[in-house]
């Protein structure tokens, strides 16, 4: 063995026995992540606890992005354990992962969601938008008497005649969030596509991404932040404002919101399912494997998040919005969760 391979193995072991050392002064799994997968995790952890009266894990709604930046930070117990994510892990995180030391990952797609555009019950309107509405309203820029200009609209009347004539008001994520990446990639770029401008113009899908990305700054959208919860109480308080956040956040106030229904579809678990719904996709948690077999009970964590008594038909994520997958590839998620396959990076 050449004195190279040596060295590498001798850190190699190094950060191992710190990683043990230095979790064995944490009770907890912290995991961090999407607001979106939040209450899955949330789930999960108060069904581990109750099952096997370990100590409850911390859930952390950090937003995507910036869950990937604590969970990609390093090894031991100053870093999270497990991260979610409403989006696959970018290629410059897992550099970033690298570059730490994160060097062995499991990522588990584990379902999929809507993101679901909501109103208030007390609208008196029957909403249904196509993608384009939907850009046009929220777009930082517009095609305006043939020129690409910025956003003059301020009534949903102004877009499309058939619309009220109130004032257009959305509250959704920040950047830091996947839900937002997954919006702009799902609705706004395939609402920016159908514009005649944008089509009959000859852009192409470069162009698309580097002018149809920017949300409106305005007014008429509002970053409410990583916590749903707040877009679903300013929801609840005003009739005319749309919220955009995960089908769970919308499952779980339907006595309050109705969803909006996109090109005639509404958001449930069949069209989810189907892919009837336009802005659908995956979800993600992320388990660092280094610290299997060293956080305390983050195997059985990692194995209950996975069961399908959680994540399968019927299952209790389920109750709370989740769109389980189908058979076999719940069953090629369930192997590789337990057997920590490590994950590659980004296609």
């Amino acid at each position: 063995m050449s004195f190279a391979k040596i060295s590498v193995s001798v850190v190699a072991l190094a950060a191992v026995s710190a990683t043990s050392a230095l979790a064995q002064g944490r009770e907890e799994i912290r995991v961090v992540g999407s607001s979106t997968v939040f209450p899955y995790s949330q789930a999960v952890a108060e069904q581990f606890a109750n099952l096997t009266g370990a100590p409850s894990p911390i859930v952390e709604s950090t937003g995507t992005g910036g869950g990937m930046q604590i969970f990609c930070g390093g090894i031991g117990e100053a870093h999270a354990d497990v991260t979610g994510a409403s989006r696959a892990m970018r290629a410059s995180e897992f550099e970033l992962c690298q570059e730490n030391g994160v060097t062995d990952i499991t990522e588990i797609y584990f379902g999929s969601d809507g993101l679901s555009l909501a109103i208030s019950r007390d609208s008196e309107f029957a909403w249904d938008l196509t993608l384009t509405q939907v850009y046009l309203a929220l777009g930082a820029r517009v095609p305006v008497d043939g020129e690409w200009a910025d956003n003059p609209y301020t009534l949903w009347s102004e877009i499309d005649a058939s619309l009220p004539a109130v004032e257009i008001l959305a509250y959704g994520p920040p950047p830091t969030s996947g839900t937002r990446d997954a919006f702009v990639e799902l609705a706004m770029h395939a609402g920016c596509e159908e514009l005649a401008y944008v089509h009959d113009g000859g852009f192409d899908g470069d162009w698309v991404e580097e002018n149809c990305s920017r949300m409106r700054t305005d007014g008429p959208f509002v970053e409410a932040g990583e916590n749903d919860n707040l877009i679903v109480q300013r929801l609840q308080a005003d009739a005319n404002a749309l919220g955009i956040f995960g089908y769970s956040f919308l499952y779980e106030n339907l006595d309050t919101l109705q969803a909006v229904n996109i090109n005639g579809v509404a958001p449930d678990a069949a069209t989810i399912a189907s892919g009837d719904y336009p802005i659908s996709r995956p979800l993600f948690v992320y388990v660092k494997n280094a610290h299997r077999g060293v956080i305390a009970n983050l195997e059985e964590f990692i194995e209950e998040f996975v069961s399908e008594e959680a994540m399968g038909p019927g299952g209790y994520l389920s109750e709370r919005g989740l769109v389980p997958l189908e058979d076999d590839l719940r069953a090629a998620t369930n192997d590789a969760a337990i057997t920590a396959v490590t994950y590659t990076g980004a296609e």
